[in-house]
């Protein structure tokens, strides 16, 4: 079980605004080609591979997304690289650094049984399968470093978001059933 998100994508983000998926962030020039790093939201690179069309999100385009030909991406000592037509110099490259790589929502990557969008979570209503009763919304994820990441809901609970205890994951319907082991609830009010 993993949160995954473009994404979507290990820890996608999501969508940013409704309808699209943030897949990478952009950094610094990397060469003299008109090469850009980036902070990749998924660690898997095949689905960096398949993108050819892609829209940048950054203030020197008002926010409004803006088509980018993907002539490559290619991981660099574990950093994306992309490389966009028309973006041939260092100081092409500059312009971009800070903007959104996004995808529209329905061009995310077909998910494994078993994985599921972290967009797709925010917003389910989490219930304790034996009670019925109602632990709260989650409002974000967070990664712990682990196999799989932390459920953050509304009261400022943490839930760990693994099999053993999310027994019951339905994004359709906004809920998702747990097990809590002995302690956690306590754990989380101290």
């Amino acid at each position: 079980m993993s949160g995954t998100d473009p994404h979507t994508g290990d820890p996608l983000t999501g969508d940013s605004d409704a309808g699209w998926v943030t897949v990478a962030l952009l950094g610094k020039p990397r060469g003299n080609r008109g090469e850009v790093t980036a902070v990749a939201f998924s660690s898997k690179a095949e689905r960096y591979q398949a993108l050819r069309k892609v829209f940048l999100v950054h203030p020197q385009f008002g926010n409004s997304p803006q088509p980018f030909t993907v002539e490559s991406t290619w991981f660099h000592s574990g950093t994306l690289i992309f490389k966009f037509q028309g973006v041939d110099t260092i100081s092409d490259a500059e312009t971009l650094s800070g903007a959104e790589v996004r995808i529209p929502a329905a061009q995310r990557t077909a998910l494994e049984e078993g994985e599921y969008f972290q967009s797709d979570l925010i917003g389910c209503e989490v219930v304790e399968r034996a009670t019925g009763d109602r632990l709260g919304r989650v409002t974000a994820w967070e990664d712990s470093g682990g196999p799989g990441g932390m459920l953050v809901l509304e009261p400022g609970m943490m839930i760990p978001f693994v099999r053993s205890i999310c027994v019951a994951i339905d994004p359709a319907a906004h809920r998702i059933e747990v097990e809590l082991p002995e302690g956690l609830k306590e754990l989380n009010r101290s």
